[in-house]
C-alpha cells in the first residue's frame, strides 16, 4: 500500500468497485445508529452508500493513502457523521472507542500480512460486532498479471514480481479470521469479469488500479508504453476480477 494513488482518477474510473461495494454495504446488518469503520475508504464513493444506511449513526473513514482521504473529504467533508483517519491497516489502528461494525471493499488484497490485518481489525471491533468485506482473491486479475509478466522483460522488470498483492483463498482467510478471534465466519469467491472499451478507457483503468505498482517501478516516459503493451497482450478487453467475500463476527 506504499505507492500513492491517483485518487481523482480512481474516483472517476472506479465504477466497478463502487458497484461491488453497494452489494457489500447491503450485506452489513445495521439498525442505522451504529458507528462503523470503513477500512480502506478510498475516494469515499462506498462510504457515501454506507452513510445512507446510518441516518443516526457515524462512520470512521480510514485509508492509508493521504490522497484518497483527501478525495473522500472533498466528497463527504461537510457531513458531521464522518471522521477521517489516515492509518495503515497493518498497524494498530487509532480508533477509539471500539466500533460497532467494520466494512471494507477493494482493500484487503493490497495488504500482504492478513494475520496482522485481522488482529488489528478485531482489536477495534466491539464484542459481537460484524466484519463484512470484499477484496480480490483466488485468481483475481490473473490474465492481466500474465500479460504484465509477458512484457515485463522488455521494460527491465522482473516477470515474477507481483507487488504487495495478496489474493487469498476462502479457506486460508477463514483460518486467519478464526485465529484473530472472529466467529460465525463465512468466506467465498465469486467471479466479476469486467469489460472495458479498448484503448483509453481500458488503459486508464489499468494504469490507475491494476498496474499502479508496476508503473511506480518505471520511468515516467515508459509508463504509457508499458500499459499499452499489457493491454495489447490481454486476450480481450476484460479484466478477470474474482472477489473474495468475508462475513465474520467478533467473539462475544
Amino acid at each position: 500500500m506504499g505507492t500513492e494513488w491517483d485518487a481523482a482518477t480512481y474516483d472517476r474510473v472506479a465504477d466497478p468497485q463502487a458497484r461491488w461495494g453497494a452489494a457489500v454495504v447491503d450485506r452489513l446488518p445495521l439498525r442505522g445508529d451504529e458507528r462503523v469503520l470503513d477500512a480502506g475508504c478510498g475516494s469515499g464513493r462506498v462510504t457515501a452508500q454506507l452513510l445512507a444506511r446510518l441516518p443516526r449513526g457515524s462512520v470512521v473513514a480510514l485509508d492509508a493513502s493521504v490522497a484518497m482521504v483527501d478525495e473522500a473529504r472533498r466528497r463527504l467533508g461537510t457531513d458531521p457523521r464522518v471522521r477521517f483517519v489516515v492509518a495503515d491497516l497493518r498497524e494498530p489502528l487509532p480508533v477509539e472507542p471500539p466500533v460497532d461494525a467494520i466494512l471494507s471493499t477493494a482493500t484487503f488484497h493490497w495488504i500482504n500480512d492478513h494475520d496482522r490485518l485481522f488482529r488489528n481489525l478485531a482489536a477495534v471491533l466491539r464484542p459481537g460486532g460484524w466484519l463484512v468485506a470484499q477484496c480480490g482473491g483466488g485468481d483475481n486479475v490473473a490474465s492481466v498479471l500474465a500479460a504484465a509478466a509477458a512484457v515485463a522483460p522488455d521494460f527491465g522488470l522482473d516477470p515474477e514480481w507481483r507487488g504487495s498483492r495478496n489474493f487469498a483463498t476462502p479457506e486460508e482467510t477463514a483460518e486467519r479470521l478464526a485465529a484473530a478471534g472472529f466467529t460465525e465466519i463465512q468466506t467465498w469467491l465469486h467471479p466479476e469479469p469486467t469489460s472495458f472499451e479498448p484503448g483509453e478507457p481500458l488503459e486508464t483503468f489499468l494504469a490507475t488500479v491494476v498496474l499502479r505498482e508496476h508503473l511506480a517501478l518505471l520511468k515516467e516516459s515508459d509508463r504509457a508504453r508499458f500499459v499499452h503493451a499489457v493491454a495489447q497482450r490481454m486476450p480481450r478487453p476484460v479484466i478477470d476480477y474474482v472477489r473474495l467475500n468475508i462475513t465474520a463476527r467478533a467473539a462475544s
